[in-house]
């Protein structure tokens, strides 16, 4: 699925000499490694601030508590959060380490993204009348629609924070995501496309207040050492992750155009072999990912559906093909999440691509042999 050691070896001294930095500076938790690495992906992303965390899970807990979406004192409900059952589980269960209720909607069938329709229908019945904000996913690196979700929240005062975990690049109408909201939160680990050493996160947002909010709640919630004004946590970035992703920052759209490219060529070689149905649903084929026109996909994952996915899947790793399911049960359907009071059938479209998706080997070094190797053996199959 990934070969991380073609992306280190033609870094290796240059990564090895700024962990020798963060060494000699003697400076392991932030430090000048990290504020440099902030100040280049605020540039990078467009916005003001980017506050760097310990990991993605805590970059979208951050983004929620310093946005202000968390119960207020003497609040006399739940504020909920609405967001999308075909995610990974931090989407649902940052926001109820904040403090706020989830709230569920089912996906697009083609993109795998929230659903407009369904946050739009949600938003007009009685479930929707707590309802603070949403958390779109730009789920395998491709943006939410961000026309129709501005549009249905125009007029609902609800603030808009993304899940943009997988998404580093992408963009939707050319504007960086990590840009489109109030606040967005990124993910660094080994698999993203721009990845740490380990965990390491990252909060953006043009809001002053926000940003500050995050950079204290990162911190035990001091503003001053030792005195406490809230209650935050211990979310803070390792130096040699600031000096990691500061050395691949360096190189992540020449990245991001080999996945572009790698998944073109995908598109073109399961077309050649005649493997290919216009879906949304698969019938005997593949369905190949669907990609907005507004939208500039990064690639994060390359995900078919195809109604034989456990059989294929076994196929390939028997050829020694790598594949990976993102992902096999929707979290409603979770057991840690059955108090949410969710069932099986509630959101048709997620519980249907939960069986049907399939996600293939894609990376930046990807060889076209390989990708041929990939779709002979799924042509072999079918």
């Amino acid at each position: 699925m990934l070969d991380l050691a073609r992306q280190y070896q033609p870094l290796r001294d240059e990564i090895l000499s700024a962990i020798e930095g963060v060494l000699d500076s003697r400076q392991f938790i932030l430090g000048e490694a990290v504020a440099n690495f902030e100040l280049d992906a605020a540039a990078q992303l467009g916005v003001a601030h980017a506050i760097g965390c310990a990991s993605g899970t805590d970059a979208l807990w951050l983004a929620i508590a310093a946005a202000g979406l968390s119960p207020l004192p003497g609040e006399a409900f739940q504020p909920s959060i609405l967001t999308t059952p075909f995610s990974f589980f931090a989407s649902v269960s940052s926001i109820i380490r904040a403090g706020a209720k989830p709230l569920l909607a089912d996906i697009d069938p083609r993109t795998f993204n929230l659903s407009p329709t369904a946050v739009e229908a949600l938003l007009n019945s009685p479930a929707g009348a707590n309802l603070r904000a949403i958390l779109p996913v730009h789920l395998y690196g491709q943006p939410a629609d961000w026309d129709a979700l501005a549009r249905i929240t125009s007029g609902h005062n609800l603030t808009l924070v993304e899940d943009a975990a997988q998404a580093w690049g992408a963009k939707w109408n050319a504007r960086p995501v990590g840009a489109l909201g109030s606040a967005a939160a990124f993910s660094f680990y080994p698999t993203k496309n721009l990845s740490a050493a380990g965990d390491a996160g990252m909060v953006s947002t043009n809001d002053p207040e926000i940003a500050e909010r995050a950079r204290m709640l990162r911190q035990h919630g001091m503003r001053r050492r030792y005195h406490h004004d809230e209650l935050g946590w211990n979310a803070r970035m390792d130096g040699f992750q600031g000096a990691i992703l500061g050395v691949k920052l360096k190189y992540i759209e020449q990245w991001t155009l080999a996945r572009q490219h790698a998944a073109a060529r995908y598109n073109q070689l399961f077309h050649a072999a005649g493997l290919v149905e216009p879906g949304p649903y698969p019938a005997k084929g593949v369905v190949l990912p669907f990609c907005d026109p507004r939208a500039t996909h990064v690639w994060h994952q390359y995900v078919l559906r195809t109604t034989r996915r456990d059989e294929l899947r076994e196929f390939l790793t028997a050829r020694q093909i790598g594949s990976e399911i993102y992902y096999p049960i929707p979290l409603h359907l979770l057991d840690a999440l059955k108090p949410l009071g969710y069932s099986e059938g509630d959101f048709p479209e997620s519980e249907r691509a939960a069986k049907e998706v399939l996600a293939l080997p894609l990376f930046a070094e990807i060889t076209e042999d390989e990708q041929k190797t990939v779709v002979a053996a799924i042509a072999e199959f079918l």
